[in-house]
C-alpha cells in the first residue's frame, strides 16, 4: 500500500519521455554521419534541433510541475547554507554542460557544423564535460528537493549521459581511428584523473575565451529568472 500511495504515474511518464529523448538525441548522432552525406551538415544539424529542443523542452516543463511528486525522502530546504551550496554546484555544473569548446555558430548552423576532436579547455579536465555536468546538477537538484520523482528522474538523466560516453566515443573512434584512441588515452573519463596522473595539465590562459563569459551570463540571467520560470511552468497543467 506504502509503495502505491507513492509511485505517482509521473514517475513513469518522466521515464518515459527521457527514454523518447534519448532515442531521438543518441539516434540521431549516430545517423550523422548517413544524414551528412544526403541532406549536408547544416540541414542535418536543423532537423536535429528541430526534434531535440521540443523533446528537450518538454522535459523541462513536466520535471517543474512535478518535481515534488511521490515520497519526500528528505527536507533540507531549510537548512542553512543548503541553498548556497545548490545554487553553487548549479553553476559549476553549467561550467561543464557548456563548455568553451563549443563553436556556437557551427551549433546555431550559421557556420558548416563538423565534428572535433577537442583537447584543450575543459577536455583536459574529462574528455566528456556534459556528462559530468549533469551529475553535478542531478544531484544539487536531488539533493534540494529531496522526492523519489527527482530521484528518478536524476536517475535516468546520469544513465543517459553515461551512455552518451560510450557512445560518443564509439562515434569518435569510427570517424578518426588512431588519432582519437592516442587522445582517448592522454584524457581522462574522471574529472582531473588524466592531470593527476600526469596524462594532462590545465592550461588556463585556455579557459579565458568568450564562452565562458558566455556562460557566466546565461548562470546570472538563470539565477533572477529561476522563480519566473517555476511559475509560468506551474501555469501548464501537464
Amino acid at each position: 500500500m506504502l509503495l502505491i500511495s507513492w509511485l505517482t504515474p509521473s514517475h513513469f511518464v518522466i521515464l518515459g519521455l527521457q527514454i523518447v529523448f534519448a532515442i531521438a538525441h543518441s539516434g540521431g548522432a549516430a545517423l550523422r554521419p548517413w544524414a551528412e552525406k544526403y541532406i549536408g551538415p547544416r540541414l542535418y544539424r536543423i532537423l536535429f534541433a528541430l526534434v531535440s529542443l521540443p523533446l528537450a523542452v518538454i522535459l523541462i516543463i513536466y520535471f517543474f510541475g512535478h518535481r515534488y511528486d511521490g515520497l519526500q525522502l528528505w527536507q533540507v530546504q531549510g537548512v542553512p547554507g543548503v541553498q548556497e551550496f545548490v545554487w553553487l554546484l548549479s553553476a559549476i555544473s553549467f561550467l561543464f554542460l557548456y563548455p568553451a569548446t563549443f563553436n556556437l555558430l557551427e551549433i546555431a548552423a550559421i557556420q558548416k557544423p563538423q565534428v572535433h576532436l577537442y583537447e584543450t579547455g575543459i577536455i583536459r579536465i574529462t574528455r566528456h564535460p556534459q556528462m559530468v555536468g549533469q551529475i553535478i546538477w542531478c544531484v544539487a537538484h536531488t539533493l534540494w528537493l529531496g522526492t523519489t520523482f527527482t530521484l528518478v528522474t536524476s536517475i535516468g538523466l546520469v544513465l543517459h549521459h553515461l551512455f552518451g560516453v560510450w557512445h560518443g566515443d564509439r562515434r569518435l573512434s569510427d570517424r578518426y581511428g588512431e588519432t582519437f584512441e592516442l587522445a582517448k588515452q592522454r584524457t581522462s573519463i574522471i574529472p582531473f584523473k588524466a592531470i593527476i596522473d600526469g596524462r594532462q595539465s590545465l592550461k588556463w590562459q585556455e579557459f579565458l575565451r568568450p564562452a565562458y563569459l558566455g556562460v557566466a551570463i546565461f548562470i546570472a540571467l538563470l539565477w533572477w529568472s529561476h522563480p519566473l520560470l517555476l511559475e509560468a511552468t506551474s501555469r501548464i497543467a501537464w
